[in-house]
């Protein structure tokens, strides 16, 4: 088989590309929302610590990765080698940010540890037939 023959595995980049799509829009929602209400505050406690997050500054961080994320999903349709190897990045990226979200938000953590797995996995192992997917 080379390098650019379509098979059945296909549908796994293209999952990893709806994937990013729907994460970033989410993550730019959670963003403005955070932009929208800078004087809210948010407080959590992890092993007799109380933790405070600048919340704006939380808010700045999810809208513009959650903007690459949608960029990159989007530009993941064409096949472009770049787009891989940068989503790949940024799933790496958001799987280190979950697991320090990991005490607070065991469950949640954990499914979106596992989505980026397969995310990455999709990506790395199936993501060249994305170019001939047309």
């Amino acid at each position: 088989m080379s390098d650019t023959e379509k098979t059945g595995w296909v549908g796994w980049g293209v999952f990893a590309a709806i994937m990013l799509i729907i994460a970033g829009g989410f993550d730019v929602l959670y963003g403005f929302i955070a932009l929208a209400m800078p004087d809210s505050a948010y407080l959590t406690t992890g092993g007799g610590a109380l933790f405070l997050f600048d919340v704006q500054g939380w808010g700045w961080w999810h809208v513009i990765s959650g903007a690459l994320l949608v960029l990159v999903g989007a530009a993941l349709f064409s096949g472009a080698t770049w787009a891989r190897v940068v989503a790949v990045i940024l799933v790496i990226v958001n799987a280190i940010g979950q697991l320090f979200l990991l005490p607070v938000q065991p469950w949640w953590s954990l499914i979106v540890l596992a989505i980026d797995v397969l995310v990455i996995y999709a990506l790395t192992v199936h993501g060249r037939e994305l170019k001939t997917r047309r």
